[in-house]
C-alpha cells in the first residue's frame, strides 16, 4: 500500500507545481490579453483583477494525468478504464467555453449548453452512472437514457455550485480542495480497504484536482493577483462531478457487500451513496445550499434565479462585520466539518463519538459564525488599550458619507454608496453571460 500512497504524493506534487508555476505566466497573459472586467456592483474587491487562471490549471490537468499514467501502480487505472480519457475530453470542452467567457463573455443559453455537451462526452466515453443503490429496494439498474439524464444533470449542478462560491479570493478553490481531500479518502478507502478497483478512477481524480486547487491558491488568496474565472470554477466543478459519478453508479454494491464481509458490513461503508447525488452534495454542501437558496431568494423575489444580487453566503458574512479572510476561514471550516464528517461517519456509523465529535464542532462553528454580533466590549478605563472596534465610544467624527476604517482588511462598501455599474452573472453563476459596458474607467481605478 505505500508504493501507490508514493504515485498518488508525486500526482499530486507534479499537479501542484505545473498549476502553481503556470500561474505567473497566465496572469501576465490575461492582463495583455484585457480579461480583466470592469468591477461589478457585487464584487467586493475594489480592483480590476485579470481571470484566465483556469488556463493554468487545465495545464496542471493534463501534467498530472501524463505523470500518473506512467507510474506503476496508476497507470492500470487509465489501462483497465476510459473514465480518465473520459474527463480530459469533458474538461477540455468546458475548459475552452471558460476562456471564451472569461474574455469575450457567452451568453447563458450558449454556456448551460455548452456543460451539457461536456457531460454528454463524458457519457459517451463510459464515464456515466449504471445503476443506483436505494436503501430497502436494492441496487437499481438504470436505462442508458435514465444514466444519461443524471449524470447530466449532476455535473451541470455540481458546476453551477462550485462556480456560485467563487465570491471571495481563495474561496472556491480552497472550498475544492478540501472537498477532494475527503472525496480522495472515501474512494481510496473503497479501492485498496476493499479492493473494488472501479473506485481507482475516482481516487485519481481527487488527487488531481487537489493539486490543481493547491497550486493555484497561493496566487488566489487575498488580495488576489489573479481569479480562477469561469475558465477555472466550471473546470473543478467537473472534475468534482467525475468524481462522484465514478465512484457512485460505478461501483457495484453487490460487489461492496462480498468485500466487506456482508450484508451489515456493505450498507455501513455505503451510507453516503445510498443515492448518486448525496455524496457529492455531502462533499459540497455549502456551494449547493448557497446555490438553492440564491435561487429561492431571486425566485421569491419575482427575479430570474440567475440574477445577480449580493445575498450568497459569503456576502452575508460580510456584511455580518467579518473581515475577507475571515469569512474564507469560516467557509473552509464548515466545508471540511461536512466533508470529513461524511467520510467519518461513512467509514464507522456505529459510533457515537464521531457523531459527539461533529455536533460538538458544529457548535464552535456557530460561535464562530456569529462572533461579530457578540463583539466585546472594554470597560472605559482600559479603551486606550484596546483596539476602536472593542471600544464603547466611537472614534472621533468621520466626514459625512465616508465610511471609517476599521482593522477589518474585508470591509465593504455599503451597496447604497458604490457606483450603480449594470451587472451581469459573469462569475456568479456559470451559466451566466459578461456585463456589458457603456463606458470604461482606467485600470488604477478605485471604488
Amino acid at each position: 500500500m505505500g508504493q501507490p500512497v508514493r504515485e498518488y504524493l508525486l500526482t499530486l506534487c507534479v499537479t501542484a507545481a505545473v498549476t502553481y508555476l503556470l500561474t505567473g505566466p497566465v496572469r501576465k497573459f490575461a492582463i495583455a490579453a484585457g480579461a480583466m472586467p470592469e468591477i461589478r456592483a457585487r464584487d467586493v474587491h475594489r480592483e480590476p483583477t485579470p481571470r484566465l487562471g483556469g488556463i493554468a490549471m487545465f495545464g496542471g490537468l493534463c501534467a498530472g494525468l501524463l505523470v500518473a499514467s506512467h507510474l506503476t501502480n496508476l497507470k492500470s487505472v487509465f489501462e483497465n478504464s476510459n473514465e480518465p480519457r473520459a474527463l480530459l475530453s469533458g474538461a477540455a470542452l468546458i475548459w475552452i467555453l471558460g476562456v471564451l467567457d472569461d474574455k469575450w463573455g457567452v451568453d447563458a443559453l450558449v454556456k448551460l449548453g455548452g456543460q451539457m455537451i461536456a457531460a454528454g462526452v463524458m457519457v459517451l466515453q463510459g464515464l456515466t452512472i449504471l445503476w443506483i443503490p436505494i436503501p430497502g429496494v436494492g441496487t437499481v439498474s438504470l436505462t442508458p437514457m435514465q444514466g444519461t439524464l443524471l449524470t447530466v444533470a449532476l455535473v451541470v449542478i455540481t458546476i453551477n455550485a462550485v462556480n456560485f462560491v467563487d465570491g471571495l479570493d481563495g474561496l472556491a478553490s480552497g472550498m475544492v480542495c478540501i472537498a477532494a481531500a475527503a472525496f480522495f479518502m472515501y474512494a481510496y478507502r473503497m479501492w485498496f480497504g476493499y479492493g473494488i478497483e472501479a473506485a481507482a478512477p475516482a481516487t485519481l481524480f481527487s488527487v488531481v484536482l487537489m493539486g490543481m486547487c493547491l497550486g493555484f491558491l497561493p496566487h488566489n488568496m487575498h488580495p488576489a493577483r489573479i481569479f480562477m474565472g469561469d475558465s477555472g470554477s466550471m473546470l473543478i466543478g467537473l472534475v468534482m462531478a467525475a468524481g462522484a459519478v465514478s465512484v457512485t453508479g460505478q461501483v457495484d454494491p453487490d460487489l461492496l457487500n462480498v468485500k466487506a464481509g456482508g450484508l451489515r458490513e456493505a450498507t455501513h461503508a455505503m451510507v453516503p451513496v445510498y443515492i448518486p447525488l448525496l455524496l457529492p452534495l455531502t462533499v459540497i454542501a455549502v456551494p449547493v445550499a448557497d446555490l438553492i437558496l440564491a435561487i429561492v431568494r431571486r425566485t421569491w423575489k419575482g427575479q430570474s434565479p440567475f440574477a445577480a444580487d449580493r445575498g450568497h453566503l459569503h456576502h452575508r458574512l460580510l456584511e455580518i462585520g467579518h473581515s475577507h479572510s475571515r469569512a474564507v476561514l469560516i467557509m473552509y471550516f464548515w466545508s471540511a466539518l461536512i466533508a470529513f464528517g461524511a467520510v467519518a461517519y461513512s467509514a464507522n456509523n456505529a459510533s457515537m463519538w464521531i457523531v459527539l465529535g461533529i455536533v460538538l464542532l458544529s457548535a464552535v462553528g456557530l460561535v464562530l459564525l456569529l462572533l461579530p454580533r457578540f463583539t466585546p466590549r472594554a470597560p472605559l478605563w482600559a479603551e486606550w488599550m484596546v483596539p476602536p472596534r472593542y471600544r464603547r465610544v466611537a472614534p472621533a467624527a468621520v466626514p459625512a458619507g465616508a465610511v471609517a476604517a476599521t482593522e477589518d482588511e474585508g470591509a465593504v462598501e455599503p451597496e447604497e454608496e458604490r457606483e450603480p455599474v449594470p451587472a451581469g452573472l459573469h462569475g456568479a453563476t456559470a451559466i451566466g453571460d459578461r456585463s456589458r459596458f457603456v463606458g470604461r474607467r482606467k485600470a488604477d481605478s478605485h471604488r
